[in-house]
């Protein structure tokens, strides 16, 4: 930002240099005549776990199977567009709420700077119950509903050599 040059001394932490404002928030309609939003340009996730990626890719692979066949005949719908949006709206909704749940609750008071130590209440359940650790491994890297590439899209083992 060549206009923030003069104005460099003012800055007192990485706090001041921030341009992006993290929301999480999904629009109501993903699709118009000849446009689909995925992704985060479709529902802006918290950059908290990395999920937005897993969930854009997932996004992704549902477009591409249920719009395949109507791009190849060139007769994508409305309804064809509102089809991803309705595949995915329910995996994107739930993710977004577990995201606030963590940031008003558990992890709030951490990802504000408040308190650097995790919460003692985690802890204490995670020894009580350790099989509780796959959880968080599951939602993140397998997520709610999860996408297949469809046939057409995977190799050939026989001719991946």
């Amino acid at each position: 930002m060549p206009e923030a040059a003069g104005s460099i001394d003012a800055l007192a932490s990485m706090d001041d240099v921030k341009h992006l404002d993290v929301r999480v928030n999904r629009l109501r309609r993903w699709h118009t005549d000849g446009l689909l939003c995925i992704g985060d340009a479709a529902h802006a996730m918290s950059p908290l776990a990395g999920v937005g990626i897993n969930l854009a890719v997932q996004d992704a692979v549902a477009a591409a199977t249920r719009l395949a066949l109507p791009l190849q005949r060139h007769d994508v719908t409305d309804r064809d567009l509102a089809a991803v949006r309705r595949r995915r709206a329910f995996p994107t909704a739930v993710t977004q709420g577990v995201q606030r749940v963590l940031h008003r609750g558990l992890l709030g008071p951490l990802l504000r700077g408040q308190d650097p130590t995790p919460p003692q209440l985690l802890f204490r359940l995670l020894e009580r119950m350790p099989w509780l650790a796959a959880v968080p491994a599951y939602f993140i890297g397998v997520g709610v509903l999860p996408e297949r590439a469809p046939a057409f899209a995977r190799r050939n083992p026989s001719r991946a050599r």
